[in-house]
């Protein structure tokens, strides 16, 4: 009799230290809670693994790509090591935060791969300091950069008909029509490029409003608990990043049916 009293009491306490213990991880963040956008943002900037990818449009697999975040250390070796039992490589003062991303995907009307490699500077604070874009098609390759302090972007385009650039102002750039009717571009591209929301100079949304949720994502027999990256485009389209607790990209889905699907993951 005592012992069957015994056991109930140890099965009670378990129960009750259980139920609590799910209280405190879940009440304060309930499922779909939203949470400030700037957070995950800060997840993504300083995780500790890569984030390699493939990338799918209407359930065809056409590339991949690899996103690489890396936090600057502020320490400089002539600074003395305060923990001698400190990790190797820990980052104890931001200075500020690298991104690099390269990718290469088939074009429907290209017989060529396109090619395109991302390198982005930010501050501590996350606002934006340099952001260069490589991509090419054979044989056609361009390149644009922009340096916050200089408030220009330069375009540098090499061709079959040689090589050209043009430098374009932050002020000129508030009418993008104008610079793609400088570019040439077709009058269509001109009229969508009109509806869009331009970046604010030095801002990490590039002028698109995030929403950040906790969520979900079933991985095999789990459920896995990531955060939920959201935001609309022209009001008609929609722009969805998954990502992992520790801040690694998981899943990206934007407009036309493209998906970006991490490789651990499988489509």
């Amino acid at each position: 009799m005592i012992g069957r009293l015994a056991f109930i009491l140890i099965t009670a306490f378990w129960l009750v230290m259980n139920v609590l213990l799910w209280r405190s991880e879940f009440s304060g963040k309930k499922v779909g809670s939203a949470i400030p956008a700037i957070s995950v943002w800060q997840k993504i900037l300083s995780a500790p693994d890569d984030s390699s990818l493939e990338i799918w449009r209407r359930g065809q697999r056409i590339g991949r790509c690899r996103w690489v975040a890396t936090v600057r250390d502020e320490t400089t070796a002539a600074q003395p090591t305060l923990n001698e039992f400190e990790p190797e490589g820990q980052v104890r003062q931001p200075a500020g935060y690298t991104i690099e991303f390269d990718g290469t995907t088939m074009l429907p009307e290209a017989e060529n791969r396109l090619r395109l490699n991302l390198h982005a500077e930010f501050s501590p604070n996350h606002k934006w300091r340099e952001v260069t874009l490589h991509g090419a098609v054979k044989p056609n390759a361009w390149e644009l950069k922009s340096v916050a302090t200089e408030e220009a972007l330069a375009i540098n385009v090499e061709d079959e008909e040689g090589k050209w650039e043009r430098r374009f102002t932050f002020a000129e750039l508030r009418d993008p029509r104008t610079v793609l009717r400088e570019l040439g571009a077709p009058a269509m591209l001109e009229l969508l490029v009109a509806q869009m929301p331009l970046p604010k100079p030095g801002a990490l949304a590039l002028g698109l409003q995030w929403e950040a949720r906790n969520d979900w994502l079933r991985i095999g027999h789990a459920d896995v608990r990531v955060y939920r990256l959201q935001a609309r485009l022209l009001d008609r389209y929609q722009a969805v990043v998954i990502v992992s607790r520790v801040g690694e990209i998981l899943r990206v889905e934007l407009p036309d049916e493209i998906v970006l699907v991490n490789e651990a993951l499988g489509f």
